[in-house]
């Protein structure tokens, strides 16, 4: 007994002297799990047989994407229906050609021959940018909302339409998103550091971008302003049914085609040129932002033929798969930024495909 009431007292004064330099136990604790963080690409790819037709059925192992010159191998390929954005210019001080009745058959048109499951939302912009109708596939509330709650305005805005629709699309929880411009491409600001910023986010995003552009038919139609020479026809000397009463050769004097004017206002042609100048800027960067996207760039020389061409669009659209895959290299590796240019080629007989991508790839903080 005496033994081990010695032996307690020795711990109970070991333990005091061990609280009292301050020793304290460490307690376990659970081990903090890593973190990898996966960055992940994702593209519309285009599929078509050697008819032109949609590929059905196809598969990660038929693919072969290049990104930068490095193979990668699709992690995966769905088919699901497309949303599609289409934004009509249904402004601008300075047109000749482009009218919003124009506009409105072109969409009406691309709209027609889109598949039924797909979505479609419908944006405007003039003075400022509108959407007049959300994401539905009821086509009937679409087409109504192009007719009646379109309308035409002065103004420009097209830094600001292409910034909303970005966001708008790139919120969307769904992929294979396509934006659809109806548009001459100028803005009437004339904000070129905007509009650059403007593109560059558009094209750090997954979404196609596809254009049916004016600027073609806009800038040949002023050219001749550009000189001080007006195609418009001077007024008629007198009434048709007046000159008909004439002798035969004041009646031929009457009638004969007129001389073009010459225009000498100075003010008049320089903003002519600035407005050709304006235009042949925006084609090339509406150009720019189709190809680098995998969309479509519709340049025609009449609005019958950019109507005849809405079909080839929708059918590039819904010929779309989303793939997806992880880069090699990723992101942290260049510093927080990098541009990753993507093509995707097949390796399955009878299987043509389209991807061409500038990406542009920003760390998010």
């Amino acid at each position: 007994m005496p033994c081990l009431l010695s032996f307690v007292l020795l711990a109970l004064l070991g333990s005091q002297s061990l609280a009292q330099s301050g020793r304290v136990t460490p307690t376990p604790t659970p081990e903090e799990p890593i973190k990898v963080e996966t960055e992940e690409i994702k593209l519309n790819v285009l599929a078509f047989d050697s008819q032109g037709r949609f590929f059905k059925d196809v598969s990660a192992n038929d693919l072969v994407i290049t990104e930068n010159d490095i193979l990668h191998q699709p992690a995966s390929v769905r088919r699901i229906p497309a949303n599609v954005l289409i934004v009509l210019d249904t402004g601008g001080e300075m047109r000749y050609l482009k009218s919003l009745d124009k506009t409105r058959q072109v969409a009406r048109a691309l709209i027609g021959a889109l598949g039924a499951e797909d979505n479609v939302a419908i944006m405007q912009y003039a003075d400022t940018a509108e959407l007049i109708d959300e994401f539905t596939n009821d086509r009937r509330r679409t087409l109504d909302a192009i007719m009646k709650r379109t309308k035409f305005g002065r103004g420009s805005a097209l830094i600001e339409a292409v910034t909303m629709a970005t966001d708008m699309l790139r919120n969307l929880p769904v992929d294979n998103r396509h934006l659809v411009f109806i548009t001459d491409g100028t803005d009437g600001r004339n904000r070129s550091s905007a509009r650059f910023d403007a593109f560059q986010k558009l094209m750090a995003t997954d979404i196609s971008v596809h254009v049916f552009s004016y600027t073609s038919m806009e800038s040949t139609d002023i050219e001749p302003r550009t000189k001080g020479i007006s195609k418009s026809p001077p007024p008629k000397a007198m009434p048709d049914e007046v000159a008909k009463q004439l002798p035969n050769g004041a009646r031929d004097v009457a009638t004969a085609p007129k001389m073009v004017t010459i225009n000498t206002d100075r003010t008049f042609i320089r903003s002519m040129k600035a407005r050709k100048a304006s235009l042949d800027v925006a084609e090339a960067e509406l150009r720019k932002l189709a190809d680098s996207t995998n969309g479509e760039f519709i340049l025609p020389t009449s609005v019958d033929e950019m109507i005849e061409k809405a079909p080839l669009v929708a059918r590039m659209i819904d010929s779309a798969y989303v793939v997806t895959y992880v880069p090699k290299v990723p992101i942290v590796a260049t510093r927080g930024l990098a541009e990753r240019k993507i093509e995707v080629t097949s390796k399955r007989p009878g299987l043509e495909v389209q991807a061409r991508r500038r990406l542009l790839v920003q760390e998010t903080k």
